[in-house]
């Protein structure tokens, strides 16, 4: 079942259109569904689809030449092309008179495989290729590859690609078209335990509860997220271990350096560097207070970006010894009290993706440009306030201010004064505007409240699919 990435589509549909030479470099996360998003492109295209083994270039190159003689209506008996250099040249012939699709998945292994393929690429672009019509995508899972050795300035193919796509995991709303059939509430829970990637959505099995799915997917050592971070590490990363330790203090509360160093028992420096990796492969990000100028501010905490790994870091990874043991049952239930807990960070994300997409179709009462969460001192009361979501104009002159509870029961008025309240810290703010988004239903005095104010708006968990 083919969901959502319209956007991405008909970026790509627009490049094809031009009818010229075109080379998109598409990267993204492991199961982010970057291949199946190719395949949905090519229907209907002549297209040659390659992908790329964790081979040596040998193979690969023969594999290769296997899909090319098989688009082309060549006979399998006939030998391999004995070079890269070969290969393209020929690709180069026919894309004299053909216009076709050449998508060259996991190009990061062939390319690892063989050091002078960028290069060879890159002069069979520049000598050949540019003069015809061929539609050329190159697609990786390794992100730092794909960013440095693809695109980066060092790169050979530097130059030559006529557009990039980062492809990223779906936001609830797409999520939400493969959860059908569960109740809007369980939609966001199993959106905030499991994230927006597509292939650990399609393992949901829509006939079974919120907690049945989270039992088999996760407390079972035979369960698909089982094992799944820590495999990709793996894949990833040389020590795993120390990478581990540090998404694990995160998820448990650490977000400071400081603490983070602490926690592991590493230095600072050799912290940091481990931190950086792991936000390039855009599985932690570093987050600074809304208003704060990140090449100055102190105050930037690390947070997990990736749902599925914030759950896993935070439930399974402390008690993989008890599930090992067959006590998965026993470690879910004494979780599920506390889930309604967690859900409440990956609601703020939830809700400030509505606000993009409000944004984007013009919903709100102008056009943001920054976004954020704000924490600070506040100098009256000599404590710390924090604000879950602020939205504001390129001038700062217009602010909306958010709070986002993942509660039963709220007191909401006591919340909406609250927000007001805060909001009296922004200076130089004319026109203020108040969301309050809640997982339980507004109260007859807020809503009233809301009613008669131009300037509030109540978002329930309804509210949130319309």
């Amino acid at each position: 079942m083919f969901v959502g990435r319209e956007a991405e589509l008909q970026t790509l549909e627009n490049l094809y259109k031009k009818n010229s030479f075109q080379m998109v470099v598409m990267y993204g996360r492991r199961r982010v569904g970057k291949t199946t998003l190719i395949a949905k492109f090519a229907e209907g295209k002549p297209s040659v689809i390659f992908s790329a083994q964790e081979a040596n270039d040998k193979m690969n190159l023969r594999l290769f030449s296997r899909t090319i003689y098989k688009f082309f209506h060549i006979s399998s008996d006939f030998p391999p092309f004995e070079t890269w250099d070969a290969a393209f040249n020929f690709i180069a012939d026919k894309a004299k008179t053909e216009r076709f699709v050449l998508a060259i998945d996991e190009f990061p292994y062939a390319a690892e495989g063989n050091k002078s393929l960028k290069s060879i690429l890159q002069n069979v672009i520049d000598h050949r290729l540019k003069e015809t019509k061929i539609f050329i995508v190159l697609c990786g899972s390794q992100i730092s590859f794909m960013e440095n050795e693809v695109l980066g300035y060092k790169s050979p193919l530097f130059g030559r690609r006529t557009a990039q796509m980062n492809i990223q995991g779906f936001n609830y709303l797409d999520a939400s078209k493969m959860l059908e059939g569960f109740s809007m509430e369980d939609q966001i829970k199993l959106y905030a335990c499991i994230g927006g990637t597509p292939h650990y959505l399609a393992q949901v099995d829509t006939g079974k509860s919120f907690e049945d799915n989270l039992s088999d997917l996760y407390f079972n050592i035979s369960g698909y997220l089982y094992d799944e971070p820590t495999m990709l590490l793996k894949q990833e990363l040389r020590e795993p271990a120390m990478y581990n330790a540090i998404i694990s203090a995160i998820a448990g509360g650490a977000s400071r350096l400081n603490d983070i160093s602490t926690k592991i028992g590493e230095e600072r420096s050799k912290t940091i560097k481990y931190l950086e990796t792991l936000i390039n492969l855009k599985i932690l990000h570093k987050e600074y207070p809304f208003g704060d100028n990140p090449a100055k501010s102190r105050k930037g905490i690390y947070k997990i970006s990736d749902n599925c790994y914030r759950f896993w870091y935070r439930y399974i990874f402390p008690e993989r010894a008890a599930i090992e043991q067959g006590a998965g049952k026993a470690v879910l239930n004494a979780a599920l009290p506390n889930i309604s807990a967690y859900i409440g960070k990956p609601f703020e994300e939830i809700c400030f993706q509505y606000m993009v997409h409000k944004n984007n179709d013009g919903g709100l009462p102008f056009v943001f440009t920054r976004s954020g969460r704000w924490w600070g001192n506040n100098s009256k009361t000599k404590s710390q306030e924090e604000i879950d979501l602020v939205f504001s104009s390129s001038d700062g002159k217009k602010i909306i201010f958010a709070e986002c509870k993942w509660r039963k029961d709220i007191k909401d008025v006591s919340l909406l004064n609250g927000l007001m309240e805060k909001s009296n810290l922004f200076s130089g703010c004319e026109d203020k505007y108040y969301y309050i988004f809640s997982k339980a239903d507004f109260s007859e005095q807020c809503q009233t409240l809301a009613d008669k104010a131009e300037n509030v708006r109540l978002v329930s968990l309804c509210g949130l699919f319309q």
